[in-house]
């Protein structure tokens, strides 16, 4: 199973959170890539089994609009043949920028059944949840 982990980061929690994905997923026997938006090219991602992108929750609840969401919308074609996943820090709120970025793919006919938010720093509980994450994505 070969997993790309896309993430960007403004205070280090999403980043935080796609490290502790990874190890679980490597856990699980996966082997795992993990690229921040300003380094990731849509053509690289042909290769993978499992895409999952992370973004942390902005302003009114929206993902990062200058790097991640163009990157989104230009592996939108690519991700209609392959597992997605979605994951992401927030302070406010309960996950509802994770569920309108997965309805927004999902209107592209992209299926994203596996989502995790996480309030803040993924410590203790949380940080266990996104080893867990990992995992369950090994086994797709």
């Amino acid at each position: 199973m070969k997993i790309c982990l896309v993430y960007w980061s403004g205070t280090g929690n999403t980043e935080k959170m796609a490290e502790l994905i990874a190890k679980g997923a490597r856990l699980a026997g996966a082997e795992v890539s993990v690229i921040n938006t300003d380094a990731a090219r849509p053509g690289d991602m042909s290769g993978y089994d499992v895409i999952a992108l992370g973004s942390p929750a902005l302003g009114d609840e929206d993902i990062e609009e200058s790097e991640m969401s163009p990157f989104v919308t230009s592996v939108i074609p690519l991700l209609a043949e392959k597992h997605a996943a979605l994951f992401g820090s927030c302070g406010w709120g309960d996950g509802e920028w994770l569920r309108s970025w997965a309805s927004r793919l999902e209107a592209s006919s992209v299926h994203t059944e596996d989502c995790l938010a996480v309030k803040e720093t993924p410590e203790g509980a949380e940080a266990d949840k996104c080893a867990e994450f990992g995992k369950r994505l090994a086994g797709k």
